[in-house]
């Protein structure tokens, strides 16, 4: 192996390392930097480096998030989910209603849709059969997993390892249901361990929605005197504009409330100024000259009124925020929202808001406006918006956006036409028909996933050029001799162990190379070590880092990291022990 091979393998090491310890580079950006790296160093020409943004799969997969945002904004979603939950007795029977549905629907859309349009009914679903929201949240993100390895377009990670499999092979890749006995088996392992062992080691904690329930813990209100010092003054001029403790949320005046309140805003006598933060700073507050206490009416807060939408929001890894205090990283100015107050590990974070640290997962209370939920709703900084007045969705073309789901798998089903034509066609029909308008699908679009789906092509493209794949391979034959079902369980548990750290697509992509290269050395079946590589990059189940839906579940489930383990490592043995099992007994493991 030369010198190219030695620094491709370098920089594959970095990348690991980069991924997995820092919280501040997204993937996206630190594979795009390998894709330089590989491209000016000439380990790749630029073709080779770019390839991975023409390729069919990933292409393929940037169409189905069209079809899965038709699904969703057309209330696809909503119709199934309405009509099969119902009121089942007990927890076991609730987890078997919730897992059904998503299960067969994730077989055939983006997993992360299918989550984010579930977490708000299912936390509804939860209140009305009293149980805990974090004993359905964690069922619901593994369930939609499990149904993400019934076919090949169930999860972006099947549709790009298929690509990649068709580039450096040349071959005709995998069918659309060609893996679907296989996750059958996992899926049906999965549930019967969920079913027996879920109601044991399930937490049961409060939702972040019941913990924000009492607004009136963390806000109070004051009045603008009349005929005080402050009337005709701006907030800043009044000096309510960078207090320590509080801050200031919304102004109500003459009934109705200015929201997300400017720095500009001129007070007028009897302003209610609702203050969110420490409730104890009331005292420091009164002693402003000009204001006075607000008594005698309903809180301000606690009114419906139609100026006001409030929001959670579950924070991303990629957020701007992340590792700031909501202070400096300017929330309010960036966003337009105001932070009411954060929830994390299932708890309500006291004390001065202005200077909580975000975290991933944090699930935070907004205060914004309509055009703040139509601008974040696919945005990169938040997994996940739920509206907590949401309305309901016009359902007249859910039907027809099923049927058009059903065209496409029908077509891709029977070799009408390829899997990338089919989901154009169907993302194209989704548009043309209106089940989904020109702006939800193009920010339907994550191009987090997109840009780390084609960098990570290009790690793969060199592992390979350069020999580091087939040397890479060697050394794991050195462990596993030339026994094929021991090289199965080294590759499952490879690029499993690697989908806990770093992320499910780049995983999958620089380990199928490796994997290639020790079938073609040993002269066995490559399809099943695929298909292997496939399921343990989707079947990440240990921490809420591995899986993106595992960390949309996590704040609105309250749940704490280790509650991911204690139930995510033996659901991992599960899957794993059922998936290695089906692939040797439905595909002949030697060529």
């Amino acid at each position: 192996m030369d010198w190219q091979g030695w620094l491709t393998i370098f920089i594959t090491a970095g990348v690991f390392i980069t991924l997995v310890s820092s919280s501040r580079l997204g993937p996206d950006l630190v594979l795009m930097g390998a894709l330089l790296l590989l491209s000016i160093s000439g380990v790749l020409n630029p073709e080779e480096a770019l390839s991975g943004f023409s390729n069919s799969g990933l292409i393929t997969v940037a169409a189905m998030f069209v079809v899965a945002a038709g699904i969703r904004a057309s209330g696809g979603v909503d119709l199934v989910v309405n009509r099969i939950l119902g009121r089942p007795k007990g927890e076991r029977a609730a987890m078997v209603r919730l897992a059904a549905p998503v299960i067969a629907l994730s077989g055939f859309l983006n997993n992360t849709p299918v989550v984010a349009t579930m977490i708000p009914a299912v936390t509804r679903w939860a209140k009305q059969l009293n149980l805990p929201a974090s004993s359905l949240m964690i069922p619901l993100s593994y369930a939609s997993i499990l149904g993400g390895t019934l076919t090949l377009i169930g999860t972006s990670t099947n549709l790009v390892v298929n690509g990649q499999y068709q580039t450096l092979t040349g071959k005709a890749g995998f069918g659309l249901f060609d893996i679907t006995v296989v996750g059958l088996v996992a899926a049906a392992a999965g549930i019967a361990f969920l079913l027996l062992a879920g109601p044991r080691l399930l937490p049961a904690r409060r939702s972040p929605d019941e913990t924000f329930a009492d607004m009136r813990s963390f806000t109070f209100e004051v009045a603008v005197a009349t005929d005080g010092p402050l009337v005709g003054r701006s907030i800043v001029e009044a000096g309510l504009r960078h207090l320590q403790r509080i801050y200031l949320a919304e102004i109500e005046r003459h009934g109705s409330v200015l929201t997300a309140v400017a720095p500009d805003e001129i007070l007028q006598g009897g302003d209610r100024l609702v203050f969110v933060g420490e409730t104890e700073a009331i005292i420091d507050v009164l002693r402003i000259n000009g204001l006075v206490p607000s008594v005698g009416r309903q809180p301000v807060i606690e009114r419906n009124v139609p100026e006001r939408k409030l929001v959670e929001a579950v924070v991303a890894p990629g957020c701007e925020g992340v590792g700031k205090t909501i202070k400096d990283a300017r929330f309010r100015d960036r966003y337009g929202a105001v932070v009411l107050a954060v929830a994390r590990n299932g708890e309500h974070i006291k004390g001065r808001l202005s200077s909580i640290i975000l975290q991933p997962g944090d699930v935070l209370l907004l205060e914004a406006r309509q055009a703040f939920v139509s601008r974040q709703k696919y945005s990169r900084d938040f997994l996940l918006i739920n509206e907590l007045d949401e309305e309901r969705p016009d359902h007249s073309r859910a039907l027809l956006s099923w049927s058009i789901l059903g065209g496409l798998v029908m077509l891709a089903a029977f070799g009408v036409t390829s899997m990338l034509n089919a989901a154009l066609l169907g993302a194209g029909t989704m548009i043309m028909t209106r089940c989904v308008s020109v702006a939800e699908a193009k920010r339907s679009l994550d191009l987090t996933v997109i840009i780390t789906i084609a960098a990570s092509f290009s790690i793969g493209a060199a592992l390979q050029k350069t020999g580091a794949a087939q040397y890479l391979g060697e050394g794991i034959l050195g462990v596993a001799g030339d026994n094929p079902i021991l090289l199965l369980v080294l590759t499952y548990l490879a690029v499993s162990l690697l989908t806990e750290t770093i992320t499910n697509n780049a995983a999958a992509l620089i380990m199928l190379p490796i994997v290639l290269a020790i079938t073609s050395a040993l002269g066995l079946n490559e399809g099943p070590f695929v298909l292997a590589v496939m399921m343990a990059a989707s079947a990440s189940f240990a921490t809420p880092l591995g899986y993106q839906t595992n960390l949309m579940v996590y704040g609105p489930g309250g749940y704490r990291f280790s509650d991911f383990l204690r139930i995510g490592v033996p659901m991992n043995i599960v899957v794993g022990s059922a998936t290695i099992a089906a692939i040797t007994v439905f595909w002949p493991l030697s060529g």
